[in-house]
């Protein structure tokens, strides 16, 4: 047999040094369909031990080379989760009790037997052994699958922390270099709106609005200043999850992506909150932009939080997201796209939206955010750099070597040397300009 073989499998094994009492017990298995093998040196059924997996071990207390309470012990080594049954007679107790101390004996049948009390014993023995054999197959199938989910997690998570491996650096940087200032937010959402407003497929203009409409909401409905900074944030960091996903997945409208490339679409809130665990100073903007598509009657997603448990910045990002989203929709074929998309949105009034921020959407004056001028930094490459432009914030080489501190006025020397250095990058740099 060879060692990744399985080993024989033979219901009981029978271990004593009379043969007419092992007859008997053949005999008495047998004829209940039972599988048997029988020893009457126990030496040779403990090699018989190591190739064979036996349900039930039988053995006699009394045999002139090992008695049973050492042959237990041997075999509870090479068989532990064999049943062990030991035969006895009635002036062996002080054996018996060695035998279950030393042995770990099951149970004991006494000489002479009773066969029906024998059988159920036995019986009993498999059952268990089985059980037993079936309960570590199922959980080396668990650990199995435990194993294999691990690994798909494990990938799927390599893959995320890859494609956003640069903003997790970046908001990390932020975050020590700014410590004492770790309430000022501001710079650190505008650093990242500049990455949306950066990518070529997302339409920044289109962040400014759900932005402006998310401040709007919160000051109708007569939030704190920190609330409001809130969901102002979330609006325009609610796409930042779509960074790290292929940009046909945004470039086409939802109703138009296959259901496999929706559910792939909507996991954008989980990949925004990875992105953002860094910056534990914007824990309720991550948390607003997570929740974003749970509904008011506990319908949505991720969770399917209801009513108030959902958090009040995300029910305001919804609003203002599906009332800009509406409006783009409706843009080439209605002149009044404002009043069509809050009509629109009050179908769904009190399911997918509270009933109180619809209201407050009413009350609202709501305008394009074209004329709003957002950013206090914007991103260029060496090539475009010119003299007397200042450094909004620190660059630092692909290993993370400080090039130029933040603030830094840029000269013709600079920006020469600069330049070098980006003709031997296999990417240009991504240099961060303060605007005046």
């Amino acid at each position: 047999m060879t060692a990744n073989s399985a080993p024989e499998h033979i219901q009981v094994l029978c271990i004593d040094d009379d043969e007419i009492v092992l007859r008997t017990l053949t005999r008495l298995l047998k004829s209940q369909q039972i599988s048997v093998l029988t020893h009457s040196d126990p030496h040779a059924a403990l090699q018989q031990l190591e190739t064979i997996r036996f349900d039930v071990i039988i053995c006699d207390m009394r045999m002139p080379d090992m008695d049973g309470a050492e042959f237990f012990a041997q075999a509870l080594k090479i068989s532990p989760d064999s049943q062990r049954i030991l035969l006895t007679g009635f002036a062996d107790f002080d054996e018996t009790i060695a035998a279950v101390n030393k042995g770990k004996i099951h149970t004991y049948v006494q000489k002479p037997w009773q066969n029906e009390l024998l059988l159920r014993n036995i019986n009993e023995g498999i059952e268990k052994c089985q059980l037993k054999a079936h309960n570590k197959q199922l959980e080396q199938q668990i650990k199995t699958q435990n194993n294999q989910l691990k690994a798909l997690n494990s990938n799927l998570e390599h893959r995320v922390e890859k494609r956003t491996q640069q903003i997790r650096k970046v908001l990390k940087q932020l975050e020590i270099a700014n410590q004492h200032e770790k309430h000022e937010h501001r710079a650190t959402f505008e650093l990242l709106y500049n990455f949306i407003n950066a990518n070529p497929y997302i339409d920044g203009m289109q962040a400014r609005n759900i932005a402006n409409t998310c401040k709007q909401l919160a000051l109708a409905l007569q939030l704190s200043e920190k609330q409001v900074e809130m969901a102002e944030m979330a609006g325009y960091l609610a796409q930042i999850g779509l960074l790290a996903m292929e940009p046909a997945l945004y470039k086409t409208p939802i109703h138009a992506l296959s259901e496999q490339q929706r559910k792939l679409f909507y996991t954008h809130p989980s990949t925004a909150q990875l992105m953002l665990m860094p910056a534990t100073h914007l824990h309720d903007v991550s948390d607003a932009i997570y929740h974003q598509f749970e509904h008011y009657n506990g319908n949505g997603l991720p969770k399917g939080l209801k009513g108030s448990d959902i958090p009040l910045a995300a029910m305001i990002l919804a609003v203002a997201r599906d009332f800009w989203q509406v409006v783009e929709q409706l843009k080439s074929s209605n002149d009044n796209n404002y009043t069509a998309a809050l009509a629109q949105l009050q179908l769904y009034n009190g399911t997918y939206y509270h009933p109180k921020i619809i209201a407050a959407l009413t009350q609202c004056n709501i305008q394009c955010a074209s004329e709003q001028q957002l950013g206090s930094m914007k991103i260029i490459t060496a090539q475009q750099l010119q003299p007397g432009m200042q450094l909004g914030h620190a660059l630092r080489s692909h290993t993370g070597i400080l090039l130029l501190p933040k603030g830094h006025v840029f000269g013709n020397k600079s920006i020469e040397k600069l330049q070098q250095l980006e003709a031997k990058k296999p990417s240009p740099f991504r240099i961060m300009i303060k605007m005046s």
